[in-house]
């Protein structure tokens, strides 16, 4: 049976390694970068294909972390149950969804976290918050798109189309555009890069161009990936907060070179709002690597909004796992390497 309410369970019989990665992940005195470690951990089990007995208390453990007073951990917790893949997760992120008081980027990120689920259970309350007038807007926009999502997910039409295999394992918040008359090639840059910055279209719609794009720029060597990142980039200028955050979001997933300036303009934007900084910060920690990134981000560990400066702290523990050659970023054996946090 899955919980009615943000109420896990103590984790006093739990699994020895659930109950050590629940207690560093809701310690509010442990740093910030090992309760990440911990989270991508317990994500690990609680994505097990098909479940086990470690499943469900694992995303247990990840909700307890919900009483946290940081926005930005709360909302890669909600990033995390939505990758699960386990409808379990659902009620947990239906609760931070539905309360007001709630910090918006948290609230966004669990609206989307539900349609990575494909809960059709939960379109009632992502329309009514898509409808609502007096929300947020960016929880307005990303219940949009998670309508469109859900929807998607169960129509004839995802069953007809073609979609390019990505070189990604997370779920995102649309597919990219299908390929195209039956043949193996997908839309022009030109053609996705126009719908990508339609403001006139669907956001939906203009999502799936976003992530084309970006199955258009991995491996790295393709011929059509610098171009597609630079279409991308025009992203960065589009008005909504939202998208611009996703740009980020994109780019962090792709770890290419070609994005770092527009990923240095845009956290170094003090007139940016603070969920498109702090994505640019943690994208740019995935670039770590890279000649002067490290540096950059040490120049933002006192910014002004919290966020951001947590985001650099991840972002720099996540440019050290990048150039030390670890072979695990999470902190049990089996976790997949470092994935580029939401």
């Amino acid at each position: 049976m899955a919980p009615s309410a943000l109420d896990p369970a103590s984790d006093a019989s739990l699994d020895p390694t659930i109950a050590a990665l629940r207690k560093t992940l809701c310690s509010e005195t442990a740093p910030l970068a090992q309760r990440f470690r911990s989270l991508f951990s317990l994500k690990h089990l609680a994505s097990q294909s098909p479940p086990t007995a470690q499943t469900t208390p694992a995303i247990d453990a990840i909700a307890a972390a919900f009483s946290s007073p940081s926005a930005l951990l709360k909302h890669e917790l909600a990033y995390c149950l939505g990758q699960s893949r386990n409808l379990y997760s659902a009620p947990y992120l239906r609760t931070v969804l539905g309360d007001r008081q709630e910090d918006a980027m948290c609230r966004h990120e669990a609206a989307e976290a539900l349609a990575a689920l494909g809960d059709e259970g939960s379109l009632e309350l992502l329309r009514s918050r898509r409808d609502d007038k007096t929300e947020e807007e960016v929880v307005r926009e990303t219940c949009d798109i998670a309508v469109a999502r859900v929807e998607w997910e169960h129509s004839e039409q995802r069953k007809a189309e073609r979609l390019k295999q990505s070189d990604f394992a997370s779920i995102d918040p649309a597919p990219p555009m299908p390929l195209k008359d039956n043949r193996e090639m997908q839309s022009s840059i030109d053609e996705l890069e126009s719908a990508l910055l339609d403001a006139k279209l669907p956001l939906f719609q203009r999502y799936r161009a976003m992530f084309a794009l970006r199955d258009l720029a991995s491996p790295p060597d393709l011929p059509t990936a610098v171009p597609a990142i630079h279409a991308l980039a025009k992203g960065f200028r589009d008005k909504s907060a939202l998208f611009r955050h996703e740009i980020a979001f994109v780019f962090g997933q792709l770890s290419h070179p070609a994005s770092i300036p527009s990923l240095v303009d845009t956290l170094s934007d003090m007139k940016e709002v603070g969920m498109v900084r702090h994505e640019a910060a943690e994208a740019l920690g995935s670039l770590g690597e890279e000649e002067g990134v490290e540096d950059v981000l040490k120049k933002f560990l006192n910014d002004p909004e919290q966020v951001v400066r947590e985001s650099v702290i991840v972002a720099l523990d996540i440019a050290e796992y990048e150039k030390s050659g670890e072979a695990e970023y999470a902190l049990i054996p089996g976790s997949a390497a470092v994935e580029t946090p939401a």
